[in-house]
């Protein structure tokens, strides 16, 4: 029996551990196609795994002028739902980074930043809510090897799932579900149950964070190493149900 450790992916050591696609046209490390509903793609993109270098320095401020006027103090909106603040200049007109603000009238806690500079664009993804939500994917190593991998997190953080559910209006609109959107095995490690085990864990973990439903959506167009999400009976062995019947795209769900 192998020993299984599941890690969540927050650094670039985690990220490291994401294992390979079964077909090589493919890359978890590099997909943006549930983040990007209208430009992104599964596919294999190397360059996207070199870190994005540090934005370049600033130009000296009004401050640093003894003879300017003293600068009006800005106060944010705190009925924003966005903001761009301290996004490095590649990222700055994408709106896959933009992050949630922080409500002025919560409690006062801690929130990591999330890892912006210097990391792969996929990286940067995963990591962009971890301050609010927490983690978006786990990797199940067995026996110290990545045999699993599972991305997830809040319906908000994929408008390709988004734009999915909008084919069906028979889906329920409350409680919104956190939606798992990948769950890929490495060839190697089929048939094992390592995917299950992840996933058991995904749903235990979405339901700390106050999740009363989950969803996913297979596609049933396109061949098992094509597709991230899974086949209908994989999703039923781990308590889901179809909730949208349909040749192509069915919608699989679990109430909590």
């Amino acid at each position: 029996m192998a020993e299984i450790r599941i890690v969540d992916v927050v650094d670039s050591d985690s990220f490291g551990l994401i294992p390979v696609c079964a077909d090589p046209r493919f890359d978890h490390r590099t997909c943006d196609y549930w983040e990007d509903a209208d430009r992104g793609s599964k596919a294999s993109r190397p360059s996207w795994l070199a870190p994005h270098a540090p934005p370049p320095q600033s130009p000296p401020s009004l401050t640093d002028n003894p003879f300017a006027p003293p600068l009006r103090a800005e106060s944010e909106n705190p009925f924003a739902t966005t903001t761009r603040a301290s996004l490095p200049p590649e990222f700055a007109d994408d709106d896959l980074y933009v992050t949630p603000m922080e409500n002025p009238f919560a409690l006062a806690t801690h929130r990591e930043r999330p890892l912006r500079e210097g990391v792969p664009r996929k990286l940067a993804l995963l990591d962009r809510g971890r301050g609010v939500f927490g983690s978006y994917a786990k990797v199940l190593l067995a026996d110290g090897l990545p045999a699993a991998y599972c991305q997830f997190g809040p319906l908000s953080a994929y408008p390709r799932a988004g734009r999915l559910r909008e084919l069906y209006p028979q889906l329920p609109e409350a409680p919104l579900p956190g939606v798992i959107t990948c769950i890929a095995t490495t060839a190697d490690a089929r048939s094992q149950g390592f995917a299950r085990a992840l996933v058991d864990s995904v749903v235990s973990d979405l339901a700390q964070r106050g999740f009363a439903a989950i969803e996913a959506y297979p596609d049933l167009t396109q061949g098992e190493n094509e597709t991230s999400g899974a086949r209908p009976a994989f999703w039923q062995l781990l308590g889901f149900h179809v909730a949208v019947h349909d040749d192509r795209y069915p919608v699989m769900r679990r109430d909590l």
